[in-house]
């Protein structure tokens, strides 16, 4: 009997993976990202995430409990690092089934072509730029889990239509290395090209000469910004003393990352300036990505910084906050996860890279801090949100908008003051949309305009001179009868005169 129970037991076992649709694989993950913690998606930011993802899908007990990931991680520099690394690693070992990272543009698109020439899946909370989105070769196998700088554009071409904007100018640091500003609005240009859209650069580190800057906005609707805080704060300022920012012109900066590097829309500094500052910055509005308020979301936030602390990192104050790089970085390893599952149920393989990547496009799951939306190009769809003052005397912000990129909607909320996005002192025939002209070209119609005018002022013409000439008729007869009478009276008169006379 003892005997007899033992093998139901191990007969249950062995039905759970079955009963729970598990499948039971080692996945080896090569994970790149810089040791350094200057940037926001460090090791010691994103290891954390990632295993909190790990973990979570074994402790679930759900059909992704049999993965095991084997994670490395390597150093990546922003250079070449990463290339070589995953040159030398898989000429000596077996290559690796899933590759995280990198995330700087120009050492990212070295391992994607690598690594689809390879056929090893990759997926980055980064290569947001415009260049990224050709998939059809050498990116092939590349997934991007973070907005890409064109989604992050669809947020402008949405306010531009809907405020019916025409024109805006671009100013940039560029620093010529990663050059997060030169493709974050490289962006903005790639999407907005049916617009009037000019650009301004200039190089980190170099004198920020604003009488140049603002010399460029004359004949624009919108500038765009990206740059470090304090000098977003200079233009703002002598934009503010040349008196631009009395609503003839609309600022927005970017502020994607929360980052120093970006115009994070603080005009305190606590000089002489403040006053001025916060003036100013009643009129600059920013983008930036949409918070979410999931509890789970607050939960993995609260971990990660319990996770920051247990580690002792001293020389990172803001590691603990979660940024789009590490909740990207989590949700890499639950799509791989969805999309692993769903091609070995179907018959293939963990090596089916193409197979793997198809499977994570164009789909819909759920994320740490909400729904994750792929679009049919392997690009994770983005929820932006629009920051303005609201309270000038105190220099708050708000959000005010927000864009959702899955649906292309831009949802106005309460806290919206159409008065502050309405260009005064400009004309307002934007929103006049033109009448069809059936068909017609606008030469054509033109023609059948002028025509018609011109046929009206001839037949009024023609009504006046017909009414005069007529009264002109009229009184030519009533003087020629009056005439007549008087000749006919003469002549009866005379006619008297001589019949009396005989």
């Amino acid at each position: 009997m003892p005997y007899f129970s033992t093998l139901c037991v191990y007969f249950l076992m062995a039905l759970i993976p079955v009963m729970t649709n598990t499948i039971t694989e080692e996945i080896d993950v090569l994970v790149f990202v810089p040791q350094n913690n200057s940037y926001l998606f460090s090791y010691t930011r994103v290891a954390p995430a990632i295993r909190y993802a790990q973990q979570r899908l074994k402790t679930d007990g759900g059909q992704y409990s049999g993965f095991h990931f084997n994670i490395q991680f390597e150093n990546s520099d922003c250079a070449n690092d990463a290339l070589f690394l995953l040159v030398d690693r898989s000429c000596g070992h077996d290559k690796p089934d899933l590759i995280l990272g990198p995330v700087c543009e120009y050492e990212a698109a070295a391992v994607v072509r690598l690594a689809s020439h390879w056929n090893i899946p990759v997926i980055s909370a980064g290569a947001l730029a415009a260049g990224f989105s050709n998939k059809n070769t050498e990116y092939s196998h590349l997934t991007r889990i973070a907005p890409s700088y064109v989604k992050m554009a669809e947020t402008f071409t949405a306010m531009f239509e809907h405020f019916t904007w025409k024109s805006a100018l671009l100013v940039y640091e560029d620093d010529k290395e990663e050059r997060n500003c030169y493709f974050t609005l490289e962006g903005v240009y790639h999407l907005m090209a049916d617009f009037n859209i000019k650009t301004y650069a200039f190089p980190q580190g170099g004198r920020l000469d604003t009488d140049d800057i603002l010399h460029n906005i004359y004949d624009i609707e919108v500038v765009i910004m990206c740059m470090g805080a304090n000098n977003i704060r200079e233009i703002m300022l002598a934009a503010h003393r040349r008196r631009l920012t009395n609503g003839n012109y609309i600022f927005f900066n970017v502020e994607l990352f929360n980052a120093s590097s970006y115009g994070n829309g603080s005009w305190k500094r606590g000089d002489e300036y403040d006053n001025d500052a916060r003036q100013a910055y009643a009129s600059l509005n920013t983008v930036t990505l949409l918070k979410t308020v999931k509890p789970e979301f607050e939960n993995f936030s609260m971990e990660m910084k319990m996770s920051f602390k247990k580690a002792g990192f001293l020389d990172c104050e803001d590691c603990g906050s979660v940024n789009m790089f590490v909740e990207g970085f989590h949700d890499a390893i639950l799509l791989y996860a969805i999309a692993l599952h769903e091609a070995m149920k179907n018959g293939h393989s963990k090596k089916n890279g193409t197979e793997i990547t198809a499977r994570m496009w164009n789909r819909t799951f759920e994320g740490i801090a909400g729904q994750v939306s792929m679009d049919d190009n392997g690009d994770r769809n983005g929820d932006f949100s629009l920051m303005a003052m609201t309270n000038v005397e105190a220099g708050t912000y708000e959000v005010v908008a927000n864009y959702f990129g899955v649906n292309g909607t831009f949802q106005l909320l309460p806290t919206f003051n159409t008065d502050h996005f309405t260009l005064k002192g400009r004309y307002k025939a934007h929103a006049e949309k033109p009448a069809k002209s059936c068909g017609l070209g606008v030469s054509a119609l033109t023609g059948v305009i002028v025509g018609a005018v011109l046929g009206s002022a001839m037949l009024i013409a023609f009504y006046f001179f017909r009414k005069n000439y007529r009264i002109t008729i009229e009184r030519r007869t009533q003087s020629e009868e009056h005439d007549t009478g008087k000749h006919r009276q003469l002549r009866e008169d005379s006619i008297r005169s001589n019949f009396s006379a005989a």
